[in-house]
């Protein structure tokens, strides 16, 4: 008996250690479910629980969806441009000057004298450029503002019955043409400067430098712009074309044979052509002129030969290439022959605007010669040195290079310089 109670009691206790072990266990594992709650209750509980919100500020809308500020057309042209964008560049760019001329009768046909020498000014122009992705697509200029102006060059050309070529040369005396020249210690502009002659003064010719002349007069000496300068004596009256067509003033044309024997495709273009002016009138009278444009400003291309070193009828060619025989309506209603200025995303609103033909020949026959044909720091019209900004040789394909994006541009103006050199 006692034995038998010794083993109930013992499993009672046995069955009581068991209970208090399990419940420590329950009790453990309840806390540990509260703490998962809790904790499942604060991190995730507004994702799947609606909760109605009030804002402090009455103005302000909770975006349930962006829908309606979608825009689709936008979306379409984003992706139709695949990484196109736009900049805008402000530039500062030389504002060219324009040359006037005109009409002499006291010279006779053939003279070019600058009586009012020209200066550039400057401008501010904004470009918007395209890109697609990293490649410029193309470029716009959407603005300009002038910043200093320029001074227009005045041109004197011979009006008179005489007709003269003459090229001066060393030991010649001169004439100031200008009313007032400025006699330089070196052939620079911004050299420093040693004297001022008036007009008609008389100086020597001692050498010929580019578009300099070096000049004694009386005790001046030093170099003045070519340009500036006459052989003709003002104090001389020309009384016969026999006068200046012989002696000092004589220069024979050359023969059409010799002239077409210089054309080919790879010219030099900044050399003058060397057609005189009848020659130029005969070449530029045609029946395709149907406005007469060419034909009443001949006398112009032969000019900018003079004066700038340059084949007329290269820029004649161009001419009438960009301007279709002048039947185009920038050439009509802008006078302006070759389209300058023109964007090809506007290019009427874009295009220079002249207030006669001379005007547009004259800055064109500049506009290469500074920066299609010369390497940078030629000296060239005017007492200027050359940019040469688009320099890459002075031939038909070096202009193409830069000045037109047609790749066939050079072989159409060799046409028309073969159709006008087939002509005299």
């Amino acid at each position: 008996m006692i034995g038998d109670f010794m083993k109930t009691k013992e499993k009672k206790e046995k069955k009581v250690k068991i209970t208090i072990k399990n419940i420590i266990y329950f009790l453990v594992f309840l806390v540990f479910m509260l703490y998962a709650i809790l904790f499942y209750d604060l991190y995730f509980s507004k994702e799947v629980y609606a909760t109605e919100e009030t804002s402090s500020n009455p103005t302000e809308e909770t975006i349930i969806s962006q829908a309606e500020d979608v825009n689709l057309e936008e979306i379409i042209s984003q992706n139709t441009n695949n990484g196109q964008r736009e900049e805008y560049e402000v530039r500062e760019e030389v504002l060219e000057y324009i040359t006037k001329y005109r009409t002499n009768t006291s010279l006779p046909k053939g003279i070019v004298q600058v009586v009012q020498e020209g200066r550039q000014g400057t401008q501010e122009v904004t470009v918007k450029k395209t890109y697609q992705d990293e490649e410029l697509l193309s470029e716009e200029q959407v603005s300009q503002k002038v910043t200093t102006a320029s001074i227009n060059k005045i041109v004197e050309i011979g009006g008179g019955s005489g007709t003269s070529n003459y090229t001066p040369k060393v030991g010649d005396t001169l004439y100031v043409t200008s009313d007032r020249l400025s006699v330089m210690v070196e052939p620079d502009e911004s050299s420093q400067k040693v004297a001022t002659l008036s007009k008609n003064d008389a100086m020597d010719l001692k050498e010929i430098q580019g578009s300099w002349y070096r000049i004694e007069s009386g005790t001046a000496r030093g170099y003045v712009k070519a340009e500036c300068t006459t052989y003709l004596n003002p104090n001389q009256t020309i009384q016969s074309e026999e006068e200046t067509t012989t002696g000092q003033g004589s220069t024979n044309s050359q023969s059409a044979s010799t002239l077409k024997s210089n054309l080919s495709f790879n010219m030099l273009l900044n050399k003058p052509s060397g057609l005189s002016l009848e020659q130029f009138k005969k070449v530029l009278t045609d029946d395709n002129d149907k406005n007469n444009i060419f034909a009443s400003n001949a006398q112009y291309f032969y000019y900018i030969e003079k004066q700038y070193n340059i084949n007329g009828v290269f820029v004649a060619a161009v001419a009438i290439h960009e301007s279709a025989w002048g039947t185009s309506r920038i050439s009509q209603e802008k006078k302006n022959l070759f389209g300058y200025g023109a964007y090809d995303s506007s290019p009427y609103n874009s295009a220079y605007n002249f207030s006669d033909y001379s005007e547009s020949i004259d800055l064109l026959a500049r506009v290469f010669v500074k920066y299609y044909l010369n390497p940078n720091g030629t000296s060239i019209y005017g007492g200027e040195v050359a940019s040469g900004k688009y320099y890459n040789g002075a031939t038909l394909t070096g202009v193409n290079t830069k000045y037109a994006t047609d790749k066939n541009w050079a072989n159409r103006v060799y046409q028309y310089m073969q159709y006008l050199y087939n002509k005299l």
